[in-house]
């Protein structure tokens, strides 16, 4: 259901993530989608790993002002990282990067963190929604596997919650499945009922 108090809004979102553009149309959310624009994501390195997702979203929102500074408009921007060890882990260079990352984490627990921003003319909303995902021990057989036939260079840690690495060897998560997807939908509806 379309939130009402969004009929005044012409919403984008600034992502070219397939998967975030799935789940806001499965929401209800009525939107169209904005090509990224490049942006350097340099972190600063004094700012908490807790920090870093809702910082690169905020990034990407201020290179949307153009847009949302126009009456009536209302920008979407995300970004999610995977933190273990007090590291970030993002997308993988290559197939070396990825096995290395899948390997990192098997058997472990990590965090996923998503950033959001939503903002218009008048008024933002910005959080930051963090999942535990529990990792089974993978063998370096099904990490190739994976990687070899789903190739999850464009996911930060290399992996898809929804894909088959994750019904095999994802044992548990704590907090939204959705969040690990890239979009943390409920709590983002929850703040656009704000606007």
């Amino acid at each position: 259901m379309f939130p009402e108090n969004l009929n005044n809004y012409h919403i984008t979102l600034a992502s070219g993530s397939p998967r975030r553009h799935d789940l806001l149309q499965r929401s209800g959310i009525k939107f169209t989608i904005g090509k990224g624009r490049d942006i350097p994501e340099e972190i600063p390195a004094a700012m908490h790993i807790d920090e870093v997702a809702l910082y690169l979203a905020q990034l990407k929102s201020n290179a949307w002002e153009d847009v949302w500074k126009q009456e009536h408009q209302l920008v979407l921007t995300a970004d999610t990282i995977v933190a273990i060890d007090n590291q970030v882990i993002g997308k993988p260079e290559n197939r070396k990067d990825a096995i290395h990352m899948l390997n990192t984490l098997s058997g472990r627990s990590h965090r996923v963190i998503t950033g959001v921003v939503a903002k218009s003319a008048h008024q933002e909303r910005a959080f930051s929604d963090i999942t535990t995902v529990h990792f089974k021990p993978l063998s370096q057989e099904q990490i190739e596997y994976y990687i070899d036939h789903f190739e999850p260079f464009d996911k930060a840690g290399s992996y898809g919650i929804q894909e088959w690495i994750g019904i095999v060897g994802i044992e548990r998560i704590d907090g939204s499945y959705f969040n690990v997807m890239g979009l943390p939908v409920s709590r983002l509806l929850d703040e656009l009922e704000k606007f």
